[in-house]
């Protein structure tokens, strides 16, 4: 259940901007975050619930997808993304899941730069996210990335530090795994 005074900060995060701006403090520099309220509030009030509650801070970017041959072995289907989730002390505290909000219906697609929620199956989005490299359109609705086919929530677009998401993305990895992974050192919304 999500503490009123939790629940009255998001929604004033939410709205006093339009389009609220956070940026994410990593270890390698500074993203700056717009995220698309409009198109997908369900997602964002989810992500700045977490914001608000500082479960990001601590967090890590853990992951790295790159088009390399050993580093999608399994996958038919390349992408290009970074993934990162909360401080590992608050593993398994996750806040239900959300509902899919899929870009056949936000409009939004997977382009270079984009933030959007990491899932399993339909519904099962919590508090991992990832940002796109490059123009990902597999990730959207009909994309082939995920055999359901349905896509990720994207929710908003890196507006400063794009070149901080590459230096993550190419940061050393053991597969997948980013070794170190890259500390999040906390995610606020700006003013």
């Amino acid at each position: 259940m999500l503490r009123p005074m939790l629940l009255l900060s998001v929604l004033a995060m939410i709205s006093a901007h339009a389009a609220p701006l956070v940026r994410l403090h990593t270890e390698l520099g500074v993203i700056e975050v717009e995220l698309a309220t409009d198109q997908a509030p369900i997602t964002v009030a989810n992500f700045l619930k977490y914001v608000a509650a500082g479960r990001y801070s601590g967090g890590q970017f853990y992951r790295t997808v790159r088009r390399e041959p050993d580093n999608q072995p399994h996958n038919s289907v390349k992408i290009e993304v970074i993934q990162g989730g909360v401080n590992p002390a608050c593993s398994g505290k996750d806040w239900p899941p959300i509902p899919l909000e899929r870009t056949r219906d936000t409009g939004l697609k997977h382009l270079d730069g984009t933030i959007s929620m990491a899932r399993n199956g339909p519904d099962t989005a919590t508090s991992d996210f990832f940002i796109c490299l490059g123009d990902q359109p597999e990730l959207d609705f009909a994309g082939r990335r995920n055999p359901d086919g349905q896509g990720f929530a994207a929710f908003g677009r890196v507006t400063k530090g794009l070149d901080i998401v590459k230096k993550i993305q190419t940061a050393p990895a053991d597969g997948q795994k980013l070794t170190p992974p890259i500390c999040i050192e906390k995610i606020e919304v700006l003013p």
